[in-house]
């Protein structure tokens, strides 16, 4: 077989290979939701779950799954999107795994804002997912201008994101200790990241999130994984390097924004959800979409495992910061027995 004819079937190997993870993932989120519906502290048959669907109104079905189950399933799926898609754009763009918005501090910033329009402003609902967004968005601009002397570097950006996360740490502690005991258990119910309590109506700001922030990642993935390359490498093959990352900025930073407005910043989505795929992939591609699934099973998975498969319930931030922070001493170890940096 000729050279030419190599690389045109490895190519379409590869190219089958990522087609069956991505429906593999997608499979395995559709029976992940249909589980959610039906098993609980009590059973709902398929049947009945497709009614209550339906519209159909069933004594006790219709509560257990249209107000309760539901809500929560569909906002744990499009939260999960949201925080893979944004997670895996910024390491992609900075190609280091460390560069997630859990570690950089644009989730502590929207965390801030929440906190401080909690218990010293007093307000919630909509406003308060509003703040959040902008607060995070600010935070995002303040760390990539601190960070962007000759050029933005992946390691100077993490390092100035870790700085200011602590810096919001301390102000987010300060103002949880001046709190009285109802905002207090508020504002610590949305640090956690939580989807107890949601509502259909909470959707909506995801749906179209995900619909122009993920429109707009999905339409450079090319673009972004030219970046992996390095700009230099990245420019000689025809990516506009400046405006894509500016794209890819605006673009992650909303779409995690707004998830952590609605849920709380569920630790470790962002940043567990595109190794994850990347080692399910290989070098096949970009893996802005199948993290994304990755994303949407940690969030839907863990707030299932919370609710009724541990001993006590807990809210879903914690099972997925069990999850991360093992996968953050790995990196950190594995580091320094190479003798280099992340």
């Amino acid at each position: 077989m000729s050279a030419i004819g190599l690389v045109a079937t490895g190519r379409r190997q590869r190219a089958r290979r990522r087609s069956a993870a991505i429906a593999g993932a997608l499979a395995l989120l559709l029976a992940g939701f249909a589980l959610t519906l039906m098993l609980g502290r009590s059973f709902v048959p398929p049947h009945t779950v497709l009614r209550v669907l339906a519209g159909q109104e069933i004594p006790g079905a219709s509560f257990t799954v249209g107000q309760l189950r539901l809500p929560r399933a569909v906002l744990s799926v499009l939260a999960g999107l949201s925080f893979g898609l944004g997670g895996a754009a910024f390491q992609i763009m900075l190609r280091n795994p460390l560069a997630s918005p859990d570690i950089i501090g644009i989730s502590r910033g929207a965390s801030a804002a929440a906190v401080f329009g909690i218990v010293v402003l007093g307000i919630d609902g909509p406003m308060l997912s509003v703040l959040a967004v902008a607060a995070g968005l600010a935070v995002a601009l303040a760390i990539h201008g601190l960070s962007s002397k000759g050029g933005v570097a992946g390691t100077r950006l993490i390092l100035v994101g870790i700085g200011v996360s602590a810096m919001l740490d301390s102000f987010i502690a300060y103002t949880l200790s001046r709190a009285p005991s109802w905002d207090l258990a508020e504002a610590m119910r949305w640090l956690t990241g939580s989807v107890n309590g949601a509502q259909l109506s909470q959707a909506l700001p995801l749906l179209v999130s995900l619909a122009v922030f993920g429109g707009l990642l999905v339409s450079r993935s090319r673009d972004l994984e030219a970046l992996r390359l390095g700009d230099d490498t990245a420019a000689a093959l025809g990516t506009h390097v400046a405006l894509t990352r500016m794209l890819v900025i605006i673009a992650a930073v909303g779409l995690i924004a707004v998830a952590t407005a609605i849920t709380g910043p569920v630790a470790f989505v962002a940043f567990l959800s595109g190794p994850i795929a990347g080692r399910i992939l290989g070098p096949n591609g970009s893996v802005l979409i199948p993290a994304g699934l990755v994303g949407a099973l940690l969030v839907l998975g863990g707030d299932y495992a919370g609710q009724f498969l541990l001993p006590a319930r807990f809210p879903v931030g914690v099972v997925t910061g069990a999850l991360g922070a093992p996968y953050l001493l790995y990196l950190i170890v594995r580091a320094n027995r190479a003798g280099g940096s992340l």
